[in-house]
């Protein structure tokens, strides 16, 4: 009996090892999921040049939002931040919480996606909880291949939000919302004791493929940035113009024709 008790204990150990990320994996699986759902259909989805000026983008799947009278809601998700280089980080696993007062009723789902248009919002994720619209401005963002903030708030904001419910997507507005860092999850992916700028810095242990999918959809998605004054990378080479006579011309301005004397009989 206490041979098999042994075993049965055993097994259960080894069997709560190997899963031991299976949540935060399932997790990173979701946030890919609605990335490709929201960028299906270009003309209804996040502007493509806010996704090549991005600083962070955040994906929090499957928000919950409960309650009677007096509601709240709850989420866990992951976000990437773009190195100076240009490409994106491993991903950090956050959660989003916060209330809500009114006449409300049920539980509804949603896809919470967030554009951080500067690092003033991560620095304070990073250092510890953070709300929107009290730590930076947030503004429900534009969606569409031509869409641009049109108002003073947006053109000012220093984060975007957006949301996917029952297939909709759009802006939203987020204000009073708490962003953390999800530590226990971040310690079952990267280890122990691994801080979410180690992770951003690529000094954290490599995670599983499922998470890593989920830096890899942003590089494609924002795979078209464009070189910007004051980026830390250098603008690429252009190639040389050729003039037309078929010659280099460094300055890019076609060269004058050749003249050849004439022959006298």
């Amino acid at each position: 009996m206490r041979r098999t008790i042994a075993l049965i204990a055993t097994l259960l150990l080894a069997s709560g090892t190997a899963f031991a990320g299976a949540p935060e994996e399932n997790r990173a699986r979701d946030a890919v999921s609605v990335l490709d759902k929201i960028m299906r259909i270009p003309e209804q989805s996040v502007p493509q040049s806010m996704l090549d000026n991005a600083h962070a983008i955040a994906v929090i799947p499957g928000v919950v939002k409960a309650g009677f009278v007096v509601g709240g809601r709850f989420g866990r998700g992951l976000i990437s931040v773009r190195s100076a280089d240009g490409t994106w980080s491993n991903p950090s696993f956050i959660t989003i919480a916060g209330g809500s007062v009114g006449f409300q009723a049920g539980l509804q789902s949603t896809d919470v996606v967030l554009i951080f248009s500067t690092p003033r919002g991560v620095d304070s994720i990073v250092h510890g909880k953070f709300t929107l619209g009290a730590d930076a401005s947030v503004a429900a963002g534009p969606i569409g291949r031509t869409a641009s903030a049109s108002t003073d708030e947006q053109l000012k904001a220093e984060i975007y939000s957006y949301s996917r419910a029952r297939g909709l997507f759009a802006g939203v507005a987020l204000d009073g919302a708490v962003l953390s860092i999800d530590d226990r999850s971040n310690e079952a992916i990267y280890g122990r004791d691994t801080t979410p700028r180690a992770i951003f810095e690529g000094r954290a242990n490599p995670p599983p493929a499922q998470v890593v999918a989920f830096r890899d959809r942003l590089e494609e998605y924002s795979a078209n940035r464009h070189y910007r004054p004051g980026d830390t990378r250098s603008p690429q080479p252009q190639p040389a113009q050729t003039a037309p006579n078929g010659k280099d011309d460094a300055q890019g301005q076609p060269q004058p024709a050749e003249t050849v004397p004439l022959k006298h009989d």
